[in-house]
């Protein structure tokens, strides 16, 4: 059974960094595009940032762009979104999914596999 699993996150001070790690098994998603979603509470599932299957092609959300990078390793079947200079209003749950499209897709509907998420919190 395919499954995503989400790490790296934890409590931060605003200006500091995290390195999230998406960790896919029971299949290879090496041909699969791979996204980063997050949830603040009371709010709806947001796109972050995504990266084509072979890990030329990102897009990134406006709000983080220059700020975050997302990375795969098809060797490790592992995807990671490093987060620098992190602000309050990044305070979510973080999600990792994959996509069959083989397109980057912000869209949450184009994601067919997803982690069970991974809080983050940045303190002002």
């Amino acid at each position: 059974q395919a499954q995503l699993v989400e790490s790296g996150g934890g409590l931060v001070q605003a200006g500091g960094s995290l390195r999230l790690s998406c960790a896919a098994s029971g299949r290879t998603f090496s041909s699969y595009a791979m996204g980063w979603f997050r949830q603040a509470p009371g709010k709806e599932r947001e796109f972050v940032a995504t990266i084509y299957w072979s890990g030329g092609s990102t897009y990134y959300a406006e709000s983080v762009k220059g700020r975050f990078t997302i990375s795969r390793d098809n060797a490790k079947n592992t995807v990671y979104l490093q987060m620098n200079s992190l602000k309050p209003e990044d305070t979510a749950v973080y999600y990792c999914a994959a996509s069959n499209l083989r397109i980057l897709s912000t869209r949450v509907r184009s994601y067919d596999y997803w982690g069970q998420g991974t809080q983050v919190t940045v303190s002002s």
